[in-house]
């Protein structure tokens, strides 16, 4: 399996070797399963944030361009799941909701599959975002605005929602992960006198 997914390469007389990383799948949902269920990796998870901001504000203006009305719908029960929920399990649970929801409304079928393909990860950060705001349900108002505008048809503002959204989410990234400070060397001791 590990063969198949590329990250080994198994030769006769050579072994099996790991191959180099810039080799391996890593939207891959099991890869991405494996590295979620180790300590969170900050540079791992920027990461994720960063191929997010990519794509999602743009699928948010796809939804308010060609969601149907059974899609903005589904949208609309998550975020309402969002507001019900009370405890961070079922906030993650929710979250994720949404953000497949938008996903499906995009009338893309190519976007469809990426919320499923980088669930695990997606997971991992959202419970990580959520934790380390001061209510792990925060960013109710900023869902609620990206639903809104996707309600109304407004590409441009769901487009514009969703990268604030998302901004927010990378800021709550950073008070989880500080950057590390600058050692200074010790002060050498004063010489004798």
């Amino acid at each position: 399996m590990l063969a198949a997914k590329g990250l080994v390469e198994a030769r006769p007389r050579v072994g099996t070797r790991v191959r180099p990383r810039e080799g391996w799948n890593l939207l891959d949902p099991d890869v991405l399963a494996w590295r979620c269920a180790m300590p969170p990796d900050p540079d791992f998870l920027m990461q994720l944030a960063e191929m997010r901001e990519i794509f999602e504000p743009a699928a948010a203006a796809l939804a308010a361009r060609h969601g149907t009305p059974e899609q903005l719908a589904v949208i609309r029960s998550a975020c309402d799941a969002m507001g019900a929920a009370r405890d961070l399990t079922a906030w993650v649970r929710a979250d994720l909701a949404f953000h497949d929801a938008v996903l499906q409304a995009t009338g893309n079928p190519l976007l469809s599959p990426l919320a499923a393909m980088i669930g695990s990860a997606l997971e991992s950060l959202l419970g990580l975002t959520a934790r380390s705001a001061e209510n792990f349900n925060a960013s109710l108002a900023e869902h609620q605005a990206v639903l809104e505008a996707i309600e109304r048809r407004d590409d441009a503002g769901a487009h514009a929602r969703m990268a604030g959204l998302l901004g927010d989410t990378r800021a709550l990234m950073g008070r989880a992960f500080p950057p590390a400070k600058a050692v200074r060397p010790p002060r050498a001791a004063a010489a004798p006198r």
